[in-house]
């Protein structure tokens, strides 16, 4: 008869435990906490980093600019994409009406601060940020289109950053916008060829007005625009 093997002895009542694949090691519970740890870590780098870029983006200083001198700046890449557009005609300071009639005007708006997290919407004392608006009205396709496919070349190579482009096609509008310095310098073009209306505009970045001082009236940036007139628009002006 073959032998037969006897189980161990056991207590009466003992239970006895058999380890399972399943249960996880005291090693491994460490090295899970250890990891959670480092997700934490992670987590908070991650929103530090965050609360870092959201104040650097509300940051208010500004540099101090004479409305005289930042006119000049706008004005001036007005006049570039006007040559590079091929455009001869002279247009003066000011629009019989806006919309329809040839145009050359500035204007000014307010800056924000959009506070730490930049959740906030306040205007900035003392800035401003200049514009300039410019169109001409009667402008054909074979003038507007290679114009601007020209332009949307000349603005790439000088490192601009095309925000948008679109060629409308037979009876849609045509526009271009662009932008640099982080969206501090934006430039925009429109082409409306069921009128014939090209229309054009550049805004700089935001400055402090050196001739405004805090304790007075709240400061109005339309008072920057109305300072300066922009001279006559047209090819050489530069």
């Amino acid at each position: 008869m073959p032998e037969e093997s006897t189980p161990p002895a056991t207590t009466p009542g003992a239970v006895t435990a058999t380890p399972t694949a399943a249960e996880p090691t005291r090693s491994g519970v460490r090295a899970l906490g250890l990891g959670c740890l480092g997700c934490g870590g992670l987590v908070l780098v991650a929103v530090v980093a965050l609360l870092i870029q959201l104040t650097w983006n509300s940051s208010t200083d500004f540099p101090r600019v004479a409305p005289t001198e930042m006119a000049g700046r706008v004005v001036r890449h007005s006049q570039e994409a006007y040559e590079v557009m091929g455009f001869t005609r002279t247009v003066r300071p000011g629009a019989e009406k806006t919309g329809v009639s040839p145009q050359n005007t500035l204007d000014s708006g307010y800056c924000y601060d959009g506070g730490p997290l930049g959740l906030e919407d306040r205007t900035v004392d003392g800035a401003y940020r200049m514009s300039h608006d410019w169109a001409l009205d009667h402008v054909p396709a074979s003038q507007a289109v290679p114009g601007l496919r020209r332009l949307h070349r000349r603005l790439l190579d000088e490192g601009w950053e095309v925000s948008s482009y679109r060629e409308g096609g037979k009876g849609r509008d045509w526009s271009l916008y662009v932008q640099r310095d982080g969206g501090d310098e934006r430039m925009s073009f429109t082409w409306f060829p069921d009128r014939g209306y090209f229309l054009g505009g550049s805004a700089g970045p935001c400055a402090y007005d050196p001739g405004w001082t805090s304790g007075g009236h709240p400061y109005d940036p339309d008072s920057a625009a109305r300072s300066v007139t922009p001279p006559d628009l047209g090819p050489g002006r530069r």
